[in-house]
């Protein structure tokens, strides 16, 4: 085994398994190493990240389907009066709950359909309806989510109107009062061009850093001094230079000389 070790050393080519095997060591990960190679290969692994952030952006911003939002508020009352006691306000709370089922009912959103002669179901309108009630208060926000910002909001209004009249007859209560209509957006809700950059930047990044870790400790070669010191524990006694740095030194002499 020993020859063996020796002839690989002849050739210039050892690895650290070879040299593992002989000494029946186990080949550890040097996070130094691994460090070294990641600074090596920074500005290729910036580089990627970048083209990864870059491209994501741009998919976003031009492939990708733009999501505008429109909302509407209504207030919940318990009775039509201006001063209301302890136990209306209460009431009011609780009937929040109540309301948000029933603006999402079928029969809502059917004659939501119906009124804006949509091309859709029940279901498909409901998917795009979001309600928020705002802690310790009887406000209830419907949010509407569509590609066209003007269509949400004729929806998110038609929304609002028919549930305050469905809610006031089927419930035989005073109905919500709508205190705020949808707005056209003019910015997209969704999806984020500057999250999506920032998700494909991160993706490119820690990508390019896990091959180039991965290769850094699969390549097992030795190829320096501090190799063979760190794997065989002897000392280097000499080198040999490689042929093109002898070219070159060479080369370089004959500069001197000729100048002088």
């Amino acid at each position: 085994m020993a020859n063996n070790l020796n002839s690989k050393l002849e050739n210039g080519k050892i690895s650290a398994a070879a040299v593992a095997d002989v000494n029946d060591d186990e080949v550890e990960i040097d996070l130094r190493e691994i460090f070294k190679a990641l600074k090596r290969k920074i500005l290729l692994i910036l580089m990627v990240a970048l083209i990864g952030g870059c491209g994501t952006g741009a998919y976003t911003q031009f492939m990708m389907t733009p999501i505008y939002s429109s909302t509407s508020s209504m207030l919940v009352l318990s009775k039509e009066t201006t001063l209301t006691s302890l136990a209306d306000l209460q009431l009011g709370a609780s009937l929040t709950s109540d309301y948000t089922v029933l603006i999402t009912s079928t029969p809502v959103l059917e004659q939501v359909i119906e009124n804006l002669k949509l091309d859709m179901t029940a279901e498909d309108l409901k998917k795009t309806i979001t309600i928020n009630n705002p802690t310790d208060t009887r406000i209830l926000e419907i949010t509407v989510n569509n590609s066209d910002s003007a269509l949400a909001k004729e929806i998110v209004d038609e929304v609002a109107s028919v549930s305050s009249s469905y809610i006031g007859d089927k419930m035989e209560v005073i109905p919500p009062k709508i205190i705020e209509v949808g707005k056209i957006a003019t910015v997209r809700t969704s999806p984020s061009v500057k999250k999506n950059a920032e998700i494909g930047f991160l993706l490119g990044f820690v990508a390019c850093a896990a091959i180039v870790v991965i290769l850094a400790v699969m390549d097992d070669t030795i190829k320096t001094e501090e190799d063979i010191e760190k794997y065989l524990g002897v000392s280097v006694l000499a080198k040999i230079p490689d042929r093109k740095d002898f070219v070159n030194v060479k080369n370089k002499k004959n500069k001197k000389k000729s100048h002088r």
